[in-house]
């Protein structure tokens, strides 16, 4: 029995304990294993614990169901990441609310490339679905992950153009990697593992039950560079996915469709309320999110001399050398990503760093 790995499944498993929780736990005793091995005392000094969640981790009745689960993650070669793990998504772990731990099956960098979640409604028109494909067909040189849910219209459009192309796509479930959901979609849910896969944060034996997929979005959101809706009604999943994209400082790019049209509404929306950026094509997010990888002639601008910074400004300048985007730049300086959104604007008006397009910052 791996005991580090039996320790971290464990803890998803106390009852009314959650990813905020759980992580307060772990900050607090450690380590996963660690926090099995407090007094009553002491985890009744940590706090938001009581004494029936306290007494829940000392009776230590998760264990059995752990053991369970380890033998079937190790039995079907599933990959397990704690939230403390280097493998662990990068951009998901500046997510407060983020999962403490995913189960993962496929073959795929979850920390190297760019990252793409294409999303929309289940209720695809054609006008939909050339959209998705054009837009797949168009980040084939780009180094792009499509990440999406695996559901029907939009999201398994964008999968399977994807496999099509050979490009890496990863699927997150609402549910358990056992269980393969819609089964019409499981002969393109295999295909994607031999480049890219799937992600869950629910154990085996998890149903694909209504209240899952709210919860499932903010991962699609929060792994990602950007989400792009494609077609949405008023209401529905892809809209929460955009909602949560903005709460994790996420771009969120629309296409528009036409006025009157039900699956165009939400498009239309998100555009008309500033909460989307409308796009016609592919090249309108490579620009927006500085993908072009192209070598762009920049105008010299004069350093302001002996500028005063402060301590945090100094780390954030020191991790601006290393890295670009605001979620690396926070991992780097180890500081919050409040902070360091911050600290970022203030150093642009000081004439430190300028702002690139897609939330990337340089020094100058």
């Amino acid at each position: 029995m791996n005991n580090d790995l039996f320790y971290k499944i464990a803890l998803t498993f106390i009852p009314n304990v959650g990813a905020v929780l759980a992580k307060n736990l772990v900050a607090y005793c450690g380590s996963a294993q660690a926090v099995f091995e407090q007094t009553e005392k002491e985890l009744l000094s940590i706090p938001d614990i009581g004494p029936v969640t306290a007494r829940s981790i000392l009776e230590q009745t998760v264990f059995r169901r752990a053991e369970q689960e380890v033998e079937r993650v190790l039995k079907n070669e599933i990959e397990v990441l704690f939230f403390t793990d280097e493998a662990f998504p990068f951009r998901l772990k500046q997510c407060y609310d983020s999962p403490i731990l995913l189960y993962k099956k496929g073959n795929i960098d979850l920390n190297k490339h760019r990252y793409l979640a294409v999303v929309g409604t289940r209720n695809a028109s054609n006008y939909g679905k050339e959209l998705t494909r054009d837009l797949i067909d168009a980040c084939i040189e780009k180094n792009i992950v499509i990440v999406s849910g695996m559901a029907y219209g939009i999201d398994i459009i964008a999968h399977r153009q994807a496999v099509k192309n050979n490009m890496p796509t990863i699927a997150v479930l609402g549910h358990g990697l056992d269980i393969f959901y819609p089964a019409q979609h499981k002969e393109t849910a295999m295909a994607m593992l031999n480049n890219g896969g799937w992600l869950s944060e629910y154990p085996f034996e998890t149903m694909p039950d209504r209240e899952n997929f709210p919860s499932r979005n903010r991962i699609v959101a929060g792994m990602c560079d950007a989400v792009v809706v494609v077609e949405a009604a008023k209401k529905g999943g892809a809209l929460i996915t955009a909602d949560i994209a903005h709460s994790y400082a996420r771009d969120v790019f629309a296409f528009p469709g036409r006025i009157g049209d039900t699956f165009s509404e939400g498009c239309n929306n998100l555009i008309r309320f500033n909460q989307g950026s409308l796009i016609t094509n592919a090249s309108d997010i490579f620009r927006l999110m500085n993908w072009d990888d192209q070598e762009k002639k920049k105008k010299p601008i004069q350093k302001t001399l002996f500028v005063e910074l402060n301590q945090e400004e100094e780390q954030i300048i020191n991790a601006c050398k290393l890295v670009k985007s605001i979620d690396e730049i926070a991992i780097t300086a180890q500081l919050p990503i409040s902070k360091v959104s911050a600290a970022l604007f203030a150093l642009e008006m000081k004439g430190v760093i300028r702002a690139l397009p897609g939330k990337e910052f340089e020094v100058i």
